[in-house]
Order: C-alpha cells, then structure tokens, then sequence
C-alpha cells in the first residue's frame, strides 16, 4: 500500500471538533503568556490494530512548529497491546493543544475499523475480504473508514475515497438497481461488460429478479469466460445467503461448464460466520463486509502530559516522565 495522502480537515484546524476546554485552555495559556514544551503520550485503552497514524502524522505536521518538534508513532498497522503508548511528540503546547480530542477520536475510530477488518480477514483464512461498509456511515469518514479496513488487511474497497487513500482501485460489482431500472440481470451484466474498462472483473450480481442458480447460469451463459464471478447476497426477507445456497450455485456452475466462475458472498458477514461458512466447506471465493467493520465500536485512546519543559510529570495514577517503547519510530 502506498504512502496515504491525507489532507487536515479545515474545521479540525479551526477547533470545531475540540471539546471546548482545550480552546478555552490555550486561550488562558496564551493570555498568561505560558507555552512551555510539553511532551504528550497517546495509549489505548485497549489491544488491536493501531491506525490513524498516518492520518494524525499530517495533522501534527500542519500545526507543530518545525523547528521545535520531536515526534515518534507506531507503524501504521501494528497490533498494539492495552495501554501502549503509540504516539509520542514534544513541541509548545500551544501548538497542538487545540487538537488533542481530533488525534484521539482520529485513532480510535480508524484503530476499530482496521481491528475489525483483520478479524473478518483472520477468519476468512486467505480468501480475500472486500470493505463494503461505506453506506453504513457519515460520507465525511467513509473514505477513512474503507483505508482503515485496507489496512487492517481488506484487499479492496468500495468507496473512490478510501482506494484512493489506500493507493488502489475501488472493488465493487453492480448494485440492485442497475438491474431494477434494466429490467434484466443479463441484459445489466451485458450492458456492464460493454461500457466498463476491460481491467475490470466481471462479477454479476444474481438475486434481483430469479432464482440464484438460474440466473448465475443465465449470466455465465452471457458472458461466457469474461465473467469472473457471481455474486450472491440475498436479503433477509429470502432467507439470505446461506452455506447450501453457496454449494448448489458451485454444483450447478460446474454441471454446467463453468468452474473458472467464481462465488462472491455478501449480506451480513462477521468472523463467526465467515467461520462457519468455510468450516461447512462452502466454496466462497470472496466476501463483502459491511456493517462489521463499519459499525466497529472505537478503541479508546487517551492523551496524557508526561513532561513540562523537561520536568516528569503526570497526574495521579499515571507514572511520571516518559513511558519507554522501544516499538516506537522517530517520524518528525
């Protein structure tokens, strides 16, 4: 994966997304005339995978002065323990005290998302697992949130935003409604195949209008060798996909010819049952992950003071003076 690109966000360079007690504490600060150099420490509050580094080195670029900075991170991707410290950076409070709850809540969130992402990747043993959650958030972080699960070992994403970030292209088939308004699914797939580059795979959507065997073999009939892979991803109101459904449309493919077709499976996929699906032999080729990874619940990051113009220091119940990490990296 290429080096990310990441663009501080203008309304948390202004201090919009600050708790307001950070605005009013550099301003009483700066008033006072006190900006000593301070040194922060970053720890979570739980185990996982540590991301937003990268997003966080371009904040602190933006705003550390740079000739008065030290800063030193994990990699991006790193399995963290709880309360390792990540981060660390020393430079005048003034310059980043502004914006201590935007580096917390920026590796908290992305920190879940790619936590997630390698569960779902850990549980589907090598076959590759593609981020489809980015309908499940705010479009202001959908782009971060597919890097994230990149990064947590998702080999494609949905979002342009995210793949971009990633330094890949966007992963996706064709939704519903490209059918719905074509009438077809085979008339859709062809349509797709005609306007689409050829570098991208064909992957036919294949539970829109008939039944999924039906119309796999209807659309492989189609499309003959360019169609790389059928995908199933029923709702709920049908029952939605399941470990037999997934081995008739295998079985049914093959009758027919078609073994180099491969099965893409979406529609509510989580590490127990992508499990459960490949220790019940289904012959998935790919998954789609959405909500799993989307709605992962943050890992809590905290942000602590340990020196003051070269003086240890912390408050009560956290050990003064710097928390040795030999993982960390000298980055700035």
């Amino acid at each position: 994966m290429k080096k990310p690109e990441f663009e501080p966000d203008a309304n948390v360079l202004s201090g919009k997304t600050a708790d307001v007690y950070f605005a009013h504490t550099v301003d009483i600060l700066r008033r006072e005339g006190i900006n000593p150099v301070a040194t922060m420490e970053v720890f979570s509050r739980r185990a996982g995978l540590v991301c937003g580094i990268a997003e966080v080195k371009a904040l602190l670029a933006r705003i550390l002065p740079e000739d008065n900075r030290e800063v030193w991170a994990r990699d991006e991707g790193g399995e963290m323990d709880r309360k390792e410290v990540v981060l660390r950076f020393t430079a005048p409070y003034q310059s980043y005290g502004l914006y201590e709850t935007a580096i917390c809540g920026i590796l908290a969130h992305c920190s879940g998302w790619a936590t997630a992402a390698r569960e779902c990747v850990t549980a589907a043993r090598g076959i590759p697992v593609i981020s489809f959650g980015a309908r499940h958030v705010h479009p202001a972080v959908s782009g971060v949130m597919d890097y994230s699960a990149i990064v947590g070992g998702c080999t494609g994403c949905s979002s342009t935003g995210g793949a971009e970030l990633a330094g890949i292209k966007p992963a996706g088939t064709m939704p519903h409604a490209l059918i719905i308004v074509m009438g077809d699914t085979v008339r859709a797939t062809l349509a797709f195949d005609k306007h689409m580059p050829p570098e991208m795979p064909r992957i036919s959507l294949v539970d829109t209008f008939k039944d999924e065997s039906e119309e796999s073999l209807r659309v492989a009939e189609a499309l003959g060798e360019k169609l790389n892979s059928v995908r199933l991803d029923t709702p709920g109101e049908r029952g939605r996909v399941t470990i037999d459904l997934v081995k008739e449309v295998r079985a049914r493919l093959d009758l027919a010819g078609f073994k180099q077709v491969g099965i893409f499976v979406s529609g509510g996929f989580d590490p127990e049952r992508i499990t459960d699906f490949l220790e019940s032999g289904a012959p998935v080729d790919s998954f789609g992950v959405g909500s799993y990874i989307s709605g992962a619940r943050p890992i809590d990051f905290t942000a602590d003071l340990h020196e003051i113009a070269g003086r240890p220091i912390a408050k009560r119940g956290r050990i003064p003076g710097i928390t040795p990490n030999p993982k960390l990296k000298r980055v700035m």
